[in-house]
């Protein structure tokens, strides 16, 4: 048997994530992963002959560029060459397209990988299955994509007719988190992201993008999603999503993550082809676990799949340096910490924000949260890093990462 390699990751960029119909709006998926492709060609003067493969992550696609990673490759300018296909873990897709990119390397199936995720949320689409053969009697009824897709994640066996903010007041019940521990959390995580921006630490992973208009081209070149002016007052203003129907919901706009425009992206190859291409590793990837867990409280999958990449790594959290965990719900990652027994204030955790804060632009999520994760762990001077994701669905998705 062929003894696997060491995979590790390089220059991981990304866009500004987006607000839901904000700047990233008028451009597609499709075009948003080109740009990033593109941009990480350019950035590190890699030939486009040296890539083997594109792996892409995206939850909401069209046919209008299928599968992405293919057709965002040859947008982009990679030679036909250059292979590429899609995949879907939801939240987890960005972070399955690196860890898929990694074992093609590990295994000698690839030798340079690009892993990249997508979602332009503002532009998901509306469908229907009628009307193939004829259009049927009385109306035709078309779905939104958005919240089709986190009613029907755990299939016919697991409705969550609430989505995913059902789901969410499900762990608040079972672990009695009050909206006063949320909202601060919520808050934590905004006053993260906006230090980030405002001393810079955003930048060097950051690439602008050019959006044209009626007016000309405006040039986006920081997150939308960071509020600077919010506050515990104004958090818990906000009414609960589920409060109509649930007297004691929680669950808030301002202490959930939001719905994103975004693209991110890394190349994942060898130590020794890194060299031999003049790239810098920044990364390697030591274990990674997935686990499942009920759909209707997927929000504590984290909690399973870490332990698993963690016991893999031979470490525990005491060893940690830095902790993405990404912030679909505070309530989540408060669920994650009581089983954890790690303390929420830990600067260990989301030390620039996460989905709460910066925007969760879901298929690329993942691999924006290892572009902030890379960063911090050359700033912080770090050794090891946790990433780790709940899934709609009910699955948790870790990585554990070393300072290449």
């Amino acid at each position: 048997m062929t003894e696997l390699r060491d995979a590790v990751v390089c220059s991981p960029i990304r866009t500004p994530v987006g607000r839901y119909g904000g700047a990233l709006a008028p451009l597609t998926a499709v075009e948003l992963a080109t740009l990033v492709l593109r941009a990480l060609i350019e950035r590190t003067g890699l030939s486009g002959d040296a890539v083997d493969d594109v792996v892409l992550g995206q939850c909401y696609p069209t046919m209008e560029g299928a599968p992405i990673g293919r057709v965002a490759a040859l947008n982009a300018g990679l030679p036909v060459t250059a292979t590429g296909y899609q995949l879907d873990r939801r939240c987890g897709s960005g972070l399955q397209a690196v860890l898929n990119a990694a074992m093609q390397v590990q295994t000698g199936v690839s030798d340079v990988v690009l892993a990249a995720g997508v979602e332009s949320m503002s532009n998901a689409p509306y469908y229907t299955e009628q009307g193939r053969r004829g259009l049927p009697p009385g109306s035709l009824v078309l779905h939104d994509a958005l919240s089709r897709g986190r009613e029907r994640a755990g299939g016919d066996a697991h409705p969550t007719p609430d989505g995913n903010i059902g789901t969410a007041e499900t762990l608040r019940r079972e672990y009695g988190i009050s909206r006063e521990r949320q909202d601060a959390l919520a808050l934590q995580s905004h006053q993260r992201a906006v230090a980030a921006q405002t001393s810079g630490a955003f930048d060097g992973e950051l690439i602008p993008v050019d959006v044209p208009g009626r007016k000309g081209t405006t040039r986006v070149d920081r997150d939308e999603h960071p509020r600077a002016d919010t506050s515990l007052a104004q958090l818990a203003a906000l009414r609960p999503a589920l409060g109509l129907t649930d007297p004691d919901a929680t669950v808030t706009a301002g202490n959930a993550s939001g719905q994103n425009d975004a693209a991110a992206a890394c190349i994942v190859t060898t130590r020794e082809r890194a060299a031999e291409l003049g790239l810098t590793p920044v990364l390697r990837l030591v274990s990674w676990a997935v686990a499942g867990v009920e759909p209707e409280r997927f929000g504590i999958g984290p909690v399973p799949a870490a332990r698993r990449a963690l016991a893999r790594a031979g470490i525990d959290f005491p060893d940690l340096d830095v902790l993405e965990l990404n912030e679909a719900f505070a309530v989540q990652v408060l669920a994650c910490f009581d089983e954890w027994g790690l303390d929420e204030a830990d600067p260990r955790l989301n030390p620039r924000g996460s989905g709460i804060s910066i925007g969760h632009p879901v298929g690329a999520t993942g691999v924006r949260m290892l572009a902030t994760l890379a960063a911090e762990m050359t700033d912080f001077d770090g050794e090891w890093a946790l990433q780790t994701m709940c899934i709609g669905g009910g699955q948790g998705l870790a990585a554990v990462f070393a300072r290449a």
